[in-house]
């Protein structure tokens, strides 16, 4: 523990301003402010300080302050409709067809709640005295008085009126300080030296550069422009208040990088409409009109229809093949099935279109944008999320330049270890699925990639190779942020984005 001597050393004069007047019985910090004249954070800022010498007390909390909206405050006035229905209703009672006014149909049922009246037969009848309630009295009170400390009022009267848009409320910090024996010690010996001391001398908490330089140092004092100084001892292990600047979401930090690497990539960047017809999301993309992936379980359906375009070739493609060399899926295909529309379930029917207007080389396109599918909620799954995809179609394109560019693009997001295991997807031959290396985890799978099938691009009179891949980005993010939980990149929780470092590189 430190001596009092040292203890005394380290008031400044404020510090001893607020101890006086703790000391005095003033245990508010707004009134001791008002009585000082300084900022009530000044207060606060020193009585914190008091506090880590032990020279008070410091009881912090959290107080609910409320008060009346603006239609509680016009209740307040004129009375609750339950109330002002009983009015009109007098003894013998009232039709309930009397009862016209909509503001005052809202109380008929808080009515029967409170026991006040019977409601039979189309007619309101009174039941005996109908005593004021404590919401009643909570609404007079309000109006009284003003703001009020929700500790002073009637919990589940309060809780009710609350429920009903009558009474708002919000939480404010509350502060109450007591000066202990230490404190009163050390506020008598700096009342003591400042009586006995002949010496004259002003108080610095900063010392400027010129000070150091220029002034005439001895002990804790210092001589300065003809001016005698005291200087505060200052205590480098003390830690400093938390401070929690305003910054970008994490996951939108990260969408952002992603796009920044894609553009310096020479990629162009394109959107596209959420809701598309059946046609672009799954029969441009050669899948089949009866593909599992098309049932209610993995599509948000509408009950509408979309205009399509001319659909003679990708009908061909799809009853027989084209003239690729496919054999096409057979049967019938229908246009009022391809009319359908959806909630886009990938971005490449915003990729597929794009390809559509654009059909000759050079293309160089991505999109980072928000799919929907009738997925269950759970840590690793939600019904929306982002998907990252890109094509490129040029001539003499091969499947080596795909690899290329996917390695060029995970390795500008970190990570240096990519491999490339041989998969399936219903519109690209041959495809892949990349996979990057996770200290602890293992490979883990980031996406998919492929050469789009001619099956795809002859029915809009593209000729030349399509390279195309997309990425989940939501399994990026838990990878990148350290999370367990794909939920919360959706949720706003102060605690986990104020401890997200600002400087941690997406």
């Amino acid at each position: 523990m430190p001596k009092e001597e040292d203890t005394r050393s380290k008031l400044s004069p404020r510090d001893r301003q607020v101890l006086k007047e703790i000391s005095d019985g003033f245990t508010d910090p707004g009134k001791i402010a008002e009585k000082l004249k300084i900022k009530e954070v000044s207060v606060i800022s020193s009585a914190e300080g008091l506090a880590e010498m032990g020279l008070i007390s410091l009881d912090k909390g959290v107080e609910e302050v409320c008060a009346l909206t603006e239609e509680g405050a016009r209740y307040a006035e004129i009375g609750l409709p339950e109330r002002r229905i009983l009015e009109i209703a007098g003894v013998e009672g009232v039709p309930l067809s009397e009862i016209k006014d909509p503001a005052l149909k809202v109380g008929i049922g808080w009515l029967k709640k409170k026991g006040w009246a019977t409601v039979e037969a189309g007619r309101i009848t009174p039941k005996g005295d109908a005593l004021p309630g404590k919401d009643e009295e909570i609404l007079e009170a309000l109006l009284f008085q003003g703001e009020t400390s929700g500790s002073a009022l009637d919990e589940e009267a309060l809780k009710l009126l609350k429920s009903r848009g009558l009474v708002e409320s919000r939480s404010e910090k509350s502060w109450s300080f007591e000066i202990t024996d230490a404190g009163r010690s050390a506020l008598k010996m700096a009342e003591d030296s400042s009586r006995s001391s002949s010496a004259v001398f002003d108080y610095v908490a900063q010392i400027t550069p010129d000070m150091i330089k220029n002034g005439v140092w001895e002990g804790k004092y210092v001589d300065y422009k003809g001016t005698r100084y005291e200087v505060r001892p200052y205590d480098v292990t003390l830690p400093a208040e938390r401070i929690y600047p305003g910054k970008v979401h994490p996951y939108q930090r990260l969408l952002t990088r992603m796009r920044e690497i894609m553009l310096e990539m020479g990629f162009t960047e394109i959107k596209g409409e959420i809701v598309q017809s059946s046609f672009w999301n799954f029969d441009a993309l050669f899948q089949p009109q009866d593909h599992p992936a098309r049932e209610m379980q993995d599509t948000f359906y509408l009950d509408s229809r979309a205009e399509i375009p001319d659909y003679a070739s990708v009908k061909e493609m799809h009853e027989r093949g084209g003239d690729v060399g496919s054999t096409g899926w057979g049967g019938n295909w229908d246009p009022e099935v391809a009319r359908r529309k959806v909630l886009r379930t990938h971005t490449t029917s915003v990729t597929i279109k794009y390809l559509a207007d654009h059909p000759n080389p050079p293309v160089k396109a991505f999109s980072i944008d928000r799919v929907y599918r009738r997925e269950a909620i759970d840590p690793t799954h939600t019904p929306e999320f982002e998907q990252l995809e890109g094509v490129i179609m040029d001539d003499g394109l091969s499947f080596a330049n795909l690899l290329g560019v996917l390695k060029g693009f995970y390795a500008k997001m970190g990570f240096d270890e990519v491999r490339f295991r041989p998969g399936y997807f219903p519109y690209t031959e041959p495809s892949v699925e990349p996979e990057v290396y996770i200290e602890g985890l293992g490979w883990v799978e980031l996406g998919g990639a492929g050469v789009f099938r001619r099956e795809v691009t002859a029915p809009f009179g593209i000729e030349r190779p399509v390279l195309a891949w997309g990425l989940g980005v939501g399994r990026l993010a838990m990878l990148r942020l350290g999370l367990k939980d794909l939920r919360l990149l959706y949720q706003s929780d102060l605690g986990w984005l104020r401890d997200m470092p600002l400087s941690t590189r997406m």
